[in-house]
């Protein structure tokens, strides 16, 4: 009851974010490992600093000689000595590396080796009071109550440390398109790796008052945690040596020499382990399974969607048979409407077309894509492209985002930086077809202009010309082709000519922004559109129950891309599609 009513309380704070909690607890894990530290040092001097020789590694030699088959099964429980070290990796999005590897090294490490040595050392004088070897090891019976005390907060705080790499992971898995959209809470400003996802919370909770209740030896959870730790440290040896032999390209020696020597300790450990399978290891095994096998099938039916997405997208032949009114009445304002596609017009606009009595007068197919970088610079988050002709005035707009961005945005800022990035790359286009025209006109001033200016992939125009001013003031005066001057606002400022052409041209890049921003003063809605996927009637029967009923079950239960924006239902136009 103790353990519950404990693990009650730990799942019940994760909500106040790491920040907070960690100033409670944060000095009782420090005060936990100064206590480790000290009753090691006190048993070694009292009892038998001969401990200090196990440093050998011809020891471990005459273990097995001695004890061979049983040395053989005392690998698994050698596992239990790091546990909670996967965590580190896992919280690096909460903490800076540089302060995981001084902890680690300076406080964690010393203290555990000096814990573990003073506990070998009473061992040699106590040899009969193993199974309670820490408590029965602390010098002064006053002090077990204190000890006993900080020990319980730690494991708690431990446990809390595994939860939050949870919390990290998922949402990784997530914005990689490896498990289902859950809603997820960021609970720290200054931090954004710090978040709080309720469903996994409770779904935790449940498990471990599970295993507490129903599994009543704590050498299952022993055996279970062991197999769980090896799983880890196989699986990160396994990515590590794919990311050295494709990111890194790291000689195919040193790699294969990498592999051998980690992956051989790890599969001895494993082989150890695998004894205890019927004594607790199954749980574990079995939770993988289900675990896997729901990225399995939300990665599965996620690709199979998007690829039927692109089957049935609208023809442009059929957009310019519709003409710039779509067949339909344009009523002033912004649609966004947002789909999976990244090129193409999706089949749902046609639902819209055919359903709605009017269509706004500019149309944005939004896009969402994660990319499997950290961190998306916000001049950098926007990408447009022109769907149809210009006075049709749709567009297509990918927002790119980082596995560890942060979607934080209300809708009016998202729908503020949108129209900016748009403006942004009309001005950009108009840029570049100025410089197109010029190029026809005069090639010398052309590859003189092209040298001089560079358009950067944020939209931002940089010239490559300005410390070139006699030449500039040159060509000015000599009549030919102008120059741009523009700074890396992404605002360009033109020189003043009397070329008509270009007039032209500002006049139409004024009309179409001015467009743009009556369209947004009328007001900018969501469009949402629900297809549902179904397998073939020829398909397998396996296919069948994937696509048909897990993965339909997984996407109607799952957080829709829409809800990380707080979007009101008045702004907000669902369809249906059949």
């Amino acid at each position: 009851m103790i353990s519950v009513a404990f693990l009650i309380i730990l799942f019940s704070v994760q909500k106040f974010g790491t920040s907070k909690v960690g100033l409670v607890v944060g000095p009782a894990l420090l005060i936990w490992f100064c206590s480790l530290a000290g009753i090691g040092i006190y048993n070694l001097v009292k009892y038998d600093s001969r401990v200090l020789m196990a440093f050998n590694p011809i020891y471990i030699y005459y273990f097995f000689k001695r004890n061979s088959t049983n040395a053989w099964y005392a690998l698994g429980g050698c596992l239990l000595c790091a546990t909670g070290s996967e965590a580190m990796f896992a919280d690096l999005c909460y903490f800076p590396v540089r302060s995981v590897q001084l902890t680690f090294v300076f406080i964690v490490l010393p203290c555990l080796l000096l814990g573990y040595l003073g506990q070998a050392a009473y061992l040699i004088k106590n040899p009969d009071a193993y199974n309670q070897v820490f408590f029965n090891s602390i010098p002064i019976c006053s002090a077990f109550w204190p000890v006993f005390l900080i020990a319980n907060v730690a494991a708690l705080i431990a446990s809390r440390a595994m939860t939050t790499a949870t919390f990290s992971c998922i949402k990784q898995s997530t914005a990689l398109g490896c498990f289902p959209r859950l809603k997820i809470i960021h609970t720290s400003r200054k931090f954004m790796g710090q978040i709080y996802i309720p469903v996994i919370n409770w779904f935790l909770l449940v498990v471990c008052l599970m295993l507490v209740i129903f599994i009543s030896s704590v050498n299952e959870i022993g055996n279970a945690y062991g197999i769980a730790e090896i799983g880890v440290m196989m699986m990160t040896t396994i990515l590590v040596t794919i990311v050295m032999l494709l990111i890194w390209q790291i000689n195919i020696i040193v790699v294969l020499s990498f592999l051998v020597v980690f992956l051989g300790v790890e599969l001895t450990f494993f082989s150890s382990v695998l004894w205890s399978v019927g004594d607790g290891s199954w749980i574990i095994l079995v939770f993988a399974i289900v675990m896997f096998f729901i990225m399995s099938v939300w990665n599965y039916g996620s690709k199979l969607k998007y690829e039927t997405e692109v089957k049935q997208k609208l023809s442009m032949d059929l957009m310019r048979e519709l003409g710039c009114n779509l067949g339909t009445i344009r009523a002033p304002g912004i649609g966004l409407l947002y789909n999976e596609l990244v090129k193409g017009i999706p089949a749902i606009f046609g639902h819209f077309l055919t359903t709605l009595p009017a269509i706004h007068s500019m149309i944005i197919f939004v896009c969402i894509k994660y990319v499997p970088v950290p961190v998306v610079p916000q001049s950098e988050r926007f990408l447009f492209r022109r769907v149809c002709p210009k006075n049709y005035h749709i567009f297509r707009c990918i927002a790119r985002y980082g596995y560890k961005d942060v979607r934080k945005e209300n809708h009016q800022t998202f729908e503020q930086l949108l129209i900016e990035s748009l403006e942004k790359f009309i001005r950009r286009e108009a840029q570049e077809r100025s410089l197109e025209s010029d190029g026809d006109g005069d090639t010398d001033s052309a590859d003189e202009s092209c040298s001089r200016v560079l358009i950067a992939p944020n939209g931002s125009v940089y010239s490559l010309g300005v410390p070139l001013l006699s030449e500039y003031n040159q060509d000015t005066r000599g009549g030919q082709g102008p120059i741009t001057a523009a700074s890396t606002s992404g605002e360009v400022r033109p020189v003043p000519f009397s070329d008509p052409t270009v007039s032209d041209t500002e006049h139409s890049l004024e009309r179409e922004l001015s467009f743009i921003r009556k369209a947004k003063e009328s007001g900018v809605v969501y469009l949402l559109g629900h297809g549902d996927i179904r397998a073939k009637k020829n398909s397998w029967f396996i296919k069948k129950l994937i696509i048909n009923y897990f993965y339909a079950f997984l996407r109607k239960n799952c957080r829709r891309g829409i809800a990380n924006l707080s979007v009101p239902h008045s702004h907000l136009m669902q369809v249906q599609e059949r």
